[in-house]
């Protein structure tokens, strides 16, 4: 299977893209990353003042989870247009300049991000009554592709991402991080980050259900492209972003857990996936659940099966049933159907596919 992808007429060797981060600090972290496997990175945000961090910035949340109290880029944006951009394009990156968080900005740095070689831009702010104003004065400065990083932290990011793609927008990247949060060490008492009030951002695992969320509703009202960034830590968590609708799916917070080398392992386990789900193309996966998401309510009536050769003994479907109905002698599985609400909980929780479920029809 092919993993390039186009993306506003940009050819990218795979689907995966670099969201801003620690992992895109300078042209050495991208260019790393682009060696590695991603389709292209996008920047630290490059703003009028260089960012001073507080100390510590970033930390495990749990294992597929980050909390960080990281801002914007460090380096002064000057070092990005006259340096690092133009040593990541001469490495052979596709760079997404990312420039945040006010008008002025974009009126100060769109164009000479754009002559340093962004291939496109990337809009992000705080504050949803801002990116309005930036998409007009972006569209206005460059003929680069201009992407709209939606916050979930804004009041209403959908129709936020609806309206800078009636002012021209080209796509959607969605979404950013979720906050403010908060972690204590509980050996210390005192939060786990620094600056204000120990408070910071939460990405990786624990976001993905919300960004699947505004990936699919954003899908269903446009075809630009989409760029599915929270929460992918595998090849799964890649097609179930396709899936909702996602042209390209953003990672994060998995290079930073697992190294940059883990890129190239992505994406060949979603090569083997998408083949064994049956698809020839990541094209073919691209919003292929929106017909089953815009169908209204979605309830199937369903049937469990059980097969015992693959199943450990490990319980756990009965574990989990709020409802006791299922219990467990050796490999020998009894459901108490008066019991039973068919919430499909104890599939999910099979780690080995031993309990299934499939529709009933008729």
């Amino acid at each position: 299977m092919d993993l390039s992808i186009d993306l506003c007429g940009i050819r990218l060797k795979s689907p995966l893209i670099v969201g801003s981060g620690p992992i895109s600090y300078g042209a050495e972290g991208m260019i790393r990353a682009f060696n590695h496997g991603a389709g292209a990175v996008v920047t630290k945000t490059i703003r009028d003042q260089a960012a001073d961090n507080p100390f510590p910035h970033i930390a495990l949340s749990d294992a597929k989870s980050l909390v960080n109290a990281e801002k914007w880029s460090d380096f002064p944006a000057r070092q990005w247009i006259d340096q690092e951009i133009p040593r990541a394009k001469a490495a052979g990156v596709v760079v997404i300049g990312s420039i945040g968080y006010t008008p002025e900005a974009v009126d100060h740095w769109i164009c000479d991000v754009d002559r340093a070689g962004a291939d496109m831009i990337e809009l992000v702010s705080y504050r949803e009554e801002t990116i309005r104003e930036m998409v007009v004065r972006a569209k206005r400065l460059t003929d680069k592709p201009v992407f709209v990083k939606i916050s979930p932290n804004w009041p209403d990011a959908v129709s936020a991402a609806i309206d800078t793609l009636r002012l021209g927008v080209d796509g959607i990247t969605a979404m950013d991080s979720l906050g403010p949060v908060l972690r204590i060490d509980i050996k210390t008492g005192r939060p786990m980050l620094g600056g204000a009030h120990g408070e910071g951002w939460l990405s990786g695992a624990a976001i993905k259900p919300i960004a699947l969320s505004y990936v699919a509703e954003i899908a269903a009202k446009t075809d630009k492209p989409i760029i599915g960034l929270g929460g992918v830590m595998n090849a799964e968590d890649a097609v179930e972003m396709m899936m909702a609708g996602a042209s390209a799916v953003g990672v994060c917070s998995y290079p930073i857990i697992r190294g940059t080398k883990a890129l190239g392992t992505l994406n060949k386990k979603i090569i083997s996936l998408a083949e064994k789900l049956g698809f020839s193309s990541l094209s073919e996966i691209s919003g292929y659940s929106q017909p089953y998401l815009r169908s209204g309510e979605n309830s199937t009536k369903f049937s469990f099966s059980y097969n015992p050769d693959i199943c450990t003994e490990c319980g756990r479907c009965v574990t989990v049933c709020p409802y006791e109905a299922r219990s467990m002698v050796g490999r020998q599985m009894n459901l108490d159907r008066s019991m039973c609400r068919y919430c499909g909980l104890c599939v999910t929780a099979c780690p080995t596919g031993a309990l299934s479920r499939s529709e009933v029809t008729g």
